[in-house]
């Protein structure tokens, strides 16, 4: 660190002590690094960045990792990007800093991204579980612990008992029966209703521009591309002006607070995020998800995931199952996932129930004869393809 650095830290501490004794209530603020190096936009757009956001909210230190630059900030320097995050990461790991900003850093497998955007419906703030890195190799699962790091973030930033939504994808009835198992078993969490007529905590297009849940439950990739739209809609696509960027990588036992931008976000957005990093850094976002994780867990969060990701796996091997004779299919039953669609039409045909699979507004359909809905639907929730 330089000497102009740490005169600069010294100072900062300095008027920390004297703010407390004026107002009775000394608090230590927060120290948010952001890197400076690697934007499309240039190191100005950076250095923005950290004065929008010390003009606009001020309650917690930022230090700039970069080279020199004529700011009003303690400067780390460095000479690449990569060396910004080395550095970076060896002051989150010694205590220097609380929390960071940065671009295009690399998670392990188990950690993603919780991002925040401001849906346009409604100008709702939405979490976005998650949109960057992998909490796991396998979707559903990825999923269902990326719930539990939505809602660890929305409670750090606020929200005492988040109302979640899980986004109609590929693997999200199977997610859905995984949380209301581990719920029913003592978790406590809520879900959200969609905004249309037919309700449900599978939500649509019109629950995102609205923003009906707290937390949006999608997989890393999905959340990714709906952070770009959210955020750079108005402008184009190459730079990002809206919501809070992609947010703090939560897993179930990372140490390391670190938030993430694009490239292409500009300075608008860039303070949000400094905020956004600053509030999870206050409220020990990542001490909330360890417990959070760890009451999931005692409510058999694993043991329900390796039960269902086990089913799915052996639905897998193709079984030979001979087909009732046709009958005109009328009744539909939704609820299905559509990646067993398939093998809840042959556990109905092993019953001697002719159906077949379809595609409503709504999702994926098991279409069977009006008067074999009722047996039908008993046999899809035996089986656990329905909650």
């Amino acid at each position: 660190m330089s000497q102009d650095s740490t005169k600069a830290m010294i100072a900062e501490v300095f008027n920390d002590i004297a703010n407390g004794i004026k107002s009775g209530q000394f608090k230590k603020k927060v120290r948010i690094g952001l890197t400076i190096l690697g934007s499309e936009h240039g190191i100005e757009e950076m250095v923005k960045a950290a004065e929008l956001a010390k003009s606009k909210y001020g309650d917690f230190d930022i230090v700039l990792i970069g080279p020199k630059v004529e700011a009003d900030f303690e400067i780390v320097e460095v000479e690449t990007a990569e060396e910004g995050h080395k550095k970076m990461t060896a002051m989150l790991e010694s205590g220097e800093l609380d929390g960071c900003v940065t671009q295009h850093f690399d998670f392990p497998i188990g950690v993603s991204t919780v991002g925040k955007v401001t849906t346009p419906g409604k100008g709702r703030d939405m979490i976005i579980a998650t949109t960057t890195g992998t909490t796991s190799t396998n979707r559903v699962e990825g999923m269902v612990m990326n719930a539990i790091s939505g809602i660890s973030v929305a409670k750090a930033n606020g929200i005492k008992n988040p109302r979640v939504g899980i986004l109609n994808l590929d693997g999200a009835r199977q997610v859905e029966r995984i949380l209301k198992e581990v719920q029913d078993n003592g978790y406590n969490f809520e879900f959200t209703q969609s905004l249309r007529a037919d309700g449900g905590a599978v939500m649509r297009g019109n629950d995102l521009l609205a923003g009906t849940p707290d937390v949006m439950i999608c997989d890393s990739l999905t959340g990714n591309l709906l952070v770009k739209i959210f955020s750079s809609f108005t402008t184009g696509g190459n730079y990002e002006t809206v919501g809070a960027g992609y947010g703090p990588g939560i897993g179930e036992n990372y140490d390391k607070l670190v938030n993430i931008v694009s490239r292409a976000s500009g300075a608008p957005l860039i303070a949000e995020a400094l905020r956004y990093c600053a509030t999870c850094a206050e409220n020990k976002v990542l001490d909330i998800a360890r417990d959070e994780f760890k009451k999931a867990n005692k409510a058999g969060l694993k043991e329900v995931i390796e039960k269902t990701t086990k089913k799915a796996a052996k639905a897998e091997v193709v079984e030979e199952v001979k087909m009732p004779a046709k009958k005109v299919v009328t009744y539909s039953i939704a609820g299905i996932d559509i990646l067993e669609l398939e093998n809840a039409c042959k556990a109905l045909w092993k019953e001697d129930i002719y159906s077949e699979s379809g595609m409503g507004c709504t999702g994926p359909i098991v279409l069977v004869a009006d008067e074999d809905a009722d047996k039908a639907i008993e046999i899809l929730k035996k089986a656990e393809y329905m909650a």
